[in-house]
């Protein structure tokens, strides 16, 4: 056999076991899906992936949830996976890569913005004015520049929230209402306009499965699900990688 024909046969094996490595891995997969679904009760499995790591199988479920289980579905586990050597967490990791989103299709208009500085650093935020997390973001971002700051009004803890998300969002100076609110205690003034924006805003952090506040998000679309210190939030900003 010439040494062509050779090569040829190699690659021709090689694409062969190549086909028949991924038609198990689909198999295996399909199996986890089908047992994760057995234990459930119902379709809910958004989807299933091998993982390079203790022979586990990555489940994402319809509802946002990320737990881990064997080939067989025997046992399953629930909680975050830590790379020794790296200390990373791959589960952490893992879960803000599929909350990501397209930062772009956000509705900017909805949100009050602030500009700090030249402003070419740009976040936005999804926040409830009674979350004392947000108080604490808040007063963090009063001592960082160059950065564009769009706040989302998410009133989901009382019906006080969404008062004072609806007369922050009729104030004639929505930042300056915002602002006083949340770091110096200004009750912000009771005001009428059409607050659909705040409404929407609403839908949108469901839909975008928000259930705290606050909620960040990067430039890049990198959901940071809530409160980040002054430091850590620098450092994140520092690593964004935008288009």
């Amino acid at each position: 056999m010439t040494l062509i024909a050779q090569a040829t046969a190699a690659r021709s094996i090689a694409l062969l076991l190549g086909l028949a490595t991924a038609g198990l891995a689909q198999a295996s997969e399909e199996a986890v899906k089908k047992g994760m679904e057995s234990f459930i009760g119902a379709p809910a499995v958004e989807s299933v992936a091998r993982t390079p790591y203790g022979g586990l199988y990555e489940v994402v479920l319809k509802n946002g949830q990320l737990v881990y289980t064997d080939e067989k579905a025997e046992f399953i586990i629930d909680g975050s996976i830590i790379d020794t050597k790296t200390r990373r967490d791959v589960t952490e990791a893992r879960m803000n890569q599929l909350s990501a989103i397209d930062f772009a299709s956000l509705p900017l208009e909805h949100a009050v913005k602030q500009v700090k500085g030249k402003g070419s650093r740009v976040i936005a935020t999804f926040e409830d004015p009674n979350c004392g997390y947000c108080k604490r973001l808040a007063k963090d971002l009063a001592g960082m520049d160059d950065i564009t700051i769009y706040t989302f009004l998410y009133p989901i803890l009382s019906p006080d929230s969404t008062s004072k998300s609806n007369n922050i969002w009729c104030a004639k100076d929505r930042a300056k209402a915002w602002t006083g609110w949340v770091l110096d205690g200004k009750v912000p003034a009771d005001a009428d306009c059409d607050v659909d924006a705040v409404a929407q805003n609403v839908q949108l952090g469901q839909q975008l499965r928000i259930s705290g506040t606050p909620t960040i998000f990067l430039a890049d679309g990198t959901r940071i699900g809530g409160y980040l210190p002054a430091a850590e939030l620098e450092k994140a900003l520092a690593e964004v990688k935008t288009k």
